[in-house]
Formats: structure tokens, sequence, C-alpha cells
């Protein structure tokens, strides 16, 4: 389990319904790692995280190899594939945890970075693998602009994400919005994270979870005000 004592983000839940099984959602920089961990935290879940750190192809694709793309995007879908497989296997069929990926959105990448014999290939491989998914008690979509995420992108530093352009970023946003606009399989939260601060400010992050806790079914927008420390 997570380690629950960091009491930052620890929250009085006593009449609370919490999700058993939740996954954060939203393109690259959007903070859907750090939330994840927070919500773990707070809940005391175990965590399923995206390893990207793991794909040998990745920092190769960010350098704008173009062969790179689809073992990249392969590598990504049989890791996590194996990571639900595992949460399958380990008497997790109500499983107490949250996630920071949604198998559903994995073709959504292929699209954005495959060409089309690529995406072929991409597509019969997804289509024939038997992926099992628990369904999410609660699906929390993090939206922010290109703009932001490429500054959070470079503000965090992370070498091999230095080389990646807005114009990525911004067909990668595109594809999150176009397809979160039509998803329906599970109780979904729309959050606005351009100006919110659940990182370093405890009171943006109590109020988005007290936000998410109330809902139970249906489709959710959370686009709050920013708090200012004092």
């Amino acid at each position: 389990m997570s380690n629950a004592n960091d009491h930052f983000w620890q929250l009085d839940l006593s009449d609370k319904s919490i999700p058993r099984y939740i996954a954060v959602e939203g393109p690259i920089g959007v903070g859907k790692t750090t939330l994840t961990k927070n919500l773990a935290s707070t809940f005391n879940y175990d965590t399923l995280l995206e390893r990207a750190e793991d794909n040998p192809f990745l920092d190769r694709f960010y350098a704008h190899e173009k062969n790179s793309a689809l073992p990249t995007q392969l590598f990504f879908l049989f890791q996590r594939i194996q990571q639900l497989n595992e949460l399958r296997q380990g008497d997790m069929f109500q499983p107490v945890r949250v996630a920071d990926f949604l198998i559903e959105k994995d073709p959504l990448f292929a699209q954005v970075t495959l060409n089309e014999d690529e995406l072929k290939l991409y597509q019969q491989v997804f289509d024939h693998m038997a992926i099992d998914a628990p369904t999410p008690d609660l699906v929390i979509y993090l939206q922010a602009s290109t703009d932001v995420l490429l500054d959070r992108i470079h503000s965090r530093g992370i070498r091999s994400e230095q080389t990646i352009d807005h114009h990525y970023l911004q067909r990668l946003n595109d594809a999150y919005t176009h397809f979160f606009h039509y998803y329906d399989s599970a109780p979904l939260l729309i959050v606005n994270a351009s100006e919110i601060d659940w990182v370093n400010n405890p009171d943006d992050y109590r109020e988005l979870v007290n936000y998410m806790l109330d809902i139970t079914r249906g489709r959710h927008y959370y686009n709050p005000q920013p708090t200012i420390l004092r």
C-alpha cells in the first residue's frame, strides 16, 4: 500500500463513499502521475503506474526518430496489458487502487504517432490482444492548454522530454479531447488543470477530492478558480 503518513494529503473521509478503482488520465505534463500518487496517499491505495522509464525506445522516439514510433507504442501496449493481467491475477477483482492510465486510450497515441501502415499493424495487434481490464469506478481526465503542458514539461526537466514540440503536443491534446468527448464507460470527471496547483496547495487538492467523492455516475466538469497560498 502507499504511504499514508503524509498528512498534507489527508482528509476527513469518514462520511464519504470512496471509489475502489480510480483511473487518472491526460496528456504529457498535465500532472496525472502526481495526482495519482497523492490520491493513493490519501486513500491508502496501491498505485498502478505507467513505467515510461522502462521503455527502451522512448528516448529515440522523442528525438524524432520516425522508425521508433511503432516499437515505442507496442512496448507500452504490452506493458500495460501485462500490468492489467497482474491486477486480475492477484485477487484484484475488487481492486483498491488508483492508476495513471486507462488502457482504452492507448490507440489514440498510435493515431497521432504512426503512419497509415504502422497504424493498421498496431490496430491488428490491439484488436487481437485479450484485454480484460477492470472498469474504473471513476475516471479523472485532466485538461490543460498545450502551452501550459509545454511549460510544465520544460520545468520538470526530464532530459528525453525536452525535444517534445508544440505540434506533437497539440495533436495529442486534440486526440484526448476527442476520445473523452465520447467516453461513457465509467463515471467521468473532466478537470481544468491549467490553473489549480494540487502539488503545492492543500486547499486546491482538498477541494478537488471533495468534489470527486460526490460523483457516482455521469459526466462532470471541475473548473475552479485557483486559490492563493498565504
